[in-house]
């Protein structure tokens, strides 16, 4: 008879378990002085799995806050016991009050079975107020920004996604935010994913339009609770601009783990090194070469030490050139960052260029990868090798390209003719280059025959009647005035040849063409002159284009993707100009 109570109670308690639905909301506590953040927590659970939630939390009206972050979570367990399903959602919203006094914290509704479920509401009490506007006051008083990152607590130099969204009652007012700045501190670094507004959402939190703004990467570089600054913009309308400010953010940084290799500095991620030689001429002792360190993967590349070249005996080092290639992966910034050193032989023979050793730490397997030293094997030829390593082919060659690059002309491109080195004796480039030879000299003789006949029929044209003065100065800036494009192909063409010494003196010449259409002698005189016609934007980027291509023309080794870069910005600039 005993037993058969124990079972009965134990079968009551079940079905009273079960199918219970459990919801609540709190705030941390009742009493806040101006400057506290009013911390309020929504808890729905529910007992069995025959239990579905049909709708979202419906928040009470909250106008007399401002909603300065929010986060939810949910967990799903099991009971052993009475094997029942227990599912817990979590929420919690930060606010800033408005006002001060008693405020009413209305019910929060949700629907569960096509059962509502509604809290109880209470009062909060607010001391002495302080009025901290982050919304602009001639847009209702209701435009705010909220910066959201909900992994909250990662490793050192390990990446964590932030999204900045701006809430308002009025959608129109979501158009007028703009300029929106990201925070800088010594101890983060943050890289943009991307600035593109999303469709706006008309029910964010507390019955407010939202609409996210930027979401970007947030890399913190030392251990301990590293505080996110708010990111600011602005709200412009047609009477002023007003800055508004979004919430900050906590972010609990881990130490990375003990045991990490001498090596290692701040790589975290997963990476690779190679080192390579980009001359396409044969190695020479005390002549210079272009060697690249590259390191790729994912994680925090664009702020990462690279490994350098270790100095030696057997060759010199000059400082390195950083370029980087990276965009937006899944666990941080992906792509290759390269160093490209200048590397000069000091003996002929075979020469070992070593990197440092390098390591990295993996988040994802929590552990130190040390990947070693990275080793180049380059053999450097002495001058009297190389001299002697030329067949007669080869030496021909050579001679028939100086003679074709002698031609000063931007309209023929003689240097596409220029013969590359072959290790067999071909007959048909012999024929071809001599064909080429008298080729330019029936054109030249051609050429000089049609001068002539321009110059006769000149002097039998009567001169036109003069006209204004201003006429006069018009017809002379015409005839000054420079086919531009012209040298844009001739300076494309020197570029995909490798030629950059007559790519150098292209440019000089086209620079001082375009200067002499406007009459100035000098690049200060040029430079006062875009200042005044064209703006001080134009003049400026003038000036730092004079001074990129003094750095590249004097450089001891030329990078091809960085002439290819200065073209891009010579053809931008120059088409502006001359107009």
């Amino acid at each position: 008879m005993k037993h058969k109570l124990i079972y009965i109670l134990l079968t009551l308690a079940s079905v009273i378990t079960y199918g219970q639905v459990n919801l609540s909301l709190d705030a941390d506590k009742s009493d806040y002085a101006g400057k506290d953040i009013v911390n309020l927590t929504i808890v729905l659970e529910l007992n069995g799995s025959e239990l579905v939630q049909q709708t979202g939390f419906q928040l009470p009206d909250l106008s007399k806050f401002n909603i300065i972050g929010s986060g939810s979570v949910t967990n799903t367990v099991i009971d052993p016991a009475t094997n029942t399903l227990i599912t817990q959602k979590v929420s919690r919203i930060a606010l800033e009050p408005k006002k001060k006094g008693k405020i009413k914290i209305g019910s929060v509704l949700v629907t569960v079975n096509n059962k509502i479920y509604k809290t109880e509401p209470f009062d909060v009490n607010i001391r002495d107020i302080v009025d901290k506007r982050a919304l602009a006051s001639n847009t209702s008083n209701d435009v705010y920004l909220n910066m959201e990152i909900e992994d909250r607590e990662v490793y050192q130099d390990q990446p964590t996604i932030a999204v900045l969204k701006v809430y308002s009652r009025n959608m129109d007012n979501l158009r007028k935010v703009k300029n929106i700045r990201l925070p800088q501190q010594e101890n983060i670094n943050i890289h943009a994913v991307n600035f593109n507004k999303s469709e706006i959402d008309p029910s964010g939190n507390g019955n407010m339009a939202s609409q996210v703004l930027a979401v970007f990467m947030v890399f913190p570089n030392e251990a301990g609770y590293v505080e996110v600054p708010g990111v600011s913009a602005s709200v412009s309308t047609y009477s002023n601009k007003n800055k508004i400010v979004s919430n900050k953010v906590k972010l609990n940084v881990r130490k990375l783990p003990e045991g990490a290799p001498e090596c290692f500095k701040n790589a975290v991620g997963n990476f690779n090194v190679s080192v390579y030689n980009t001359s396409k001429e044969k190695p020479e002792a005390k002549k210079p070469l272009n060697v690249i360190v590259k390191v790729s993967g994912e994680g925090n590349l664009p702020d990462m030490e690279l490994p350098k070249i270790m100095a030696s005996p057997d060759y010199e080092v000059f400082a390195p050139k950083i370029t980087s290639k990276v965009s937006p992966g899944s666990t941080g910034m992906k792509g290759e960052v390269s160093a490209s050193y200048v590397i000069v032989p000091n003996k002929s023979g075979a020469i070992s260029i070593k990197t440092e050793q390098f390591a990295f730490f993996n988040p994802e397997n929590k552990e130190y990868v040390d990947l070693g030293q990275a080793t180049l094997s380059v053999n450097a030829f002495s001058h009297d090798q190389i001299l002697e390593s030329r067949t007669a082919v080869e030496k021909v060659n050579e001679y028939t390209n100086n003679l074709l690059e002698t031609v000063d002309t931007p309209v023929l491109k003689t240097t596409s003719f220029k013969v590359k080195e072959k290790s067999k004796f071909h007959w048909n480039i012999l024929l071809t280059n001599i064909a080429i030879l008298l080729g330019l000299f029936v054109v030249y003789l051609l050429f000089k025959t049609w001068q002539k006949k321009r110059t006769l029929v000149r002097e039998t044209i009567s001169q036109k009647p003069l006209g204004s003065v201003a006429e006069t100065e018009k017809e002379i800036r015409q005839s000054l005035k420079t086919d531009i494009n012209d040298y844009f192909g001739y300076l494309e063409n020197l570029k995909d040849n490798g030629d950059y010494e007559k790519f150098f003196a292209t440019l000089e010449e086209m620079d001082q063409e375009v200067r002499n259409q406007y009459s100035q002698g000098s690049v200060m005189a040029f430079k006062t002159f875009l200042e005044k016609n064209n703006g001080s934007l134009i003049a400026e980027e003038y000036g730092k284009l004079q001074q990129k291509i003094q750095m590249e023309k004097y450089s001891p080794v030329k990078s091809a993707d960085g002439i290819d870069e200065l073209l891009k910005i010579i053809v931008n600039l120059y088409s502006q100009i001359s107009k």
